[in-house]
């Protein structure tokens, strides 16, 4: 059982704290079995929020032990975060322990110098901060998270669901995050390259000016479709539906049509016994040398790979 460590410190925010407790200490073992084992850890009892008082399960020192270390948000950025904790978030590191930060947390991760040469990201209003701060870290405050193989950070509030997710989706598959993210009533993937901030606000999901418009494309993946193709469908000028796209998903039409494919090929991958070209055709790809390219560009392993990983028994990283 792939076990997951939450490293606790005083005055850790409600949000950052309350989200890895719901989606990893939960028992979500009717999703996929076994799911995981869970524990906080801290130096101590700790005030979350200002509000709680709370008991970890463990010391800091267990965080060695750990497959993953999540960080939450730490009370106060512009201080230097505790000592223990840095050392042992870096100790757990070096034991082979995947590290991910939620929002804040990235500070901690970079005085352990897990983001020395590696690009991450945090909350938009303290990126430059961190970025002053740790000039050996490429700081990126325009994503919802960056995943670097065993060091992975996400930006605030509610991108700390979406790394989350994207952790679940590494460990169990597109099918148990999707049925996930049902339950939790929340997107089942939202890319980390998607922007964290825009300055025109977000209208609700279902009112949005693309959101007939996504559907439509959604039961159309099997077609050459264009942007010029989903202009007219949306009734408004390419150039409009550009802006549009970048204001509501935070990228092109084309880059979000690709993204929506492969997360198709994904779960044919996953739940069905198709071939690659035939996934190909499925998904708009066309040929199977094409989808095998983009494939492994986004993901990092071509689609047979995926296939074979994916269809063992549901395990973490780490066992």
């Amino acid at each position: 059982m792939h076990t997951v460590a939450l490293a606790v410190t005083e005055g850790v925010p409600h949000f950052e704290l309350a989200t890895p407790c719901e989606v990893f200490g939960t028992d979500w073992s009717h999703l996929a079995d076994p799911w995981y084992r869970f524990a906080v850890c801290g130096p101590g009892p700790v005030g979350v929020g200002g509000r709680f008082r709370l008991e970890p399960d463990a010391g800091l020192d267990a965080l060695v032990h750990a497959d993953t270390v999540i960080v939450p948000a730490v009370a106060d950025p512009g201080r230097e975060p505790p000592a223990d904790l840095v050392e042992a978030v870096r100790a757990a590191h070096a034991a082979g322990a995947r590290v991910a930060s939620l929002c804040t947390g990235a500070f901690v991760l970079a005085a352990a110098g897990l983001l020395d040469g590696r690009r991450a990201t945090t909350h938009w209003a303290h990126a430059a901060a961190l970025a002053a701060r740790h000039p050996r870290a490429e700081v990126d405050p325009d994503v919802l998270y960056v995943d670097n193989g065993t060091v992975l950070t996400s930006a605030g509030k509610a991108a700390a669901m979406d790394l989350c997710l994207h952790l679940v989706r590494l460990d169990h598959g597109s099918a148990t995050v999707n049925a996930l993210a049902r339950r939790l009533v929340v997107s089942p993937h939202r890319p980390g390259g998607q922007a964290q901030f825009v300055s025109t606000p977000v209208p609700e999901e279902r009112r949005h000016c693309l959101a007939a418009l996504f559907p439509w494309v959604l039961e159309r993946l099997d077609q050459p479709l264009t942007v010029q193709d989903m202009a007219r469908r949306a009734s408004v000028s390419p150039r409009t539906l550009v802006r549009q796209f970048r204001t509501v998903a935070g990228t092109t039409p084309l880059r979000w049509l690709l993204t929506q494919r492969i997360h198709r090929a994904q779960e044919l991958l996953e739940t069905t016994d198709a071939t690659v070209a035939a996934i190909a055709t499925a998904t708009g790809m066309g040929t199977a040398t094409t989808l095998r390219r983009h494939f492994t560009r986004t993901l990092g392993v071509p689609p047979d790979t995926y296939r074979r990983t994916f269809r063992q028994a549901p395990r973490g990283p780490g066992g």
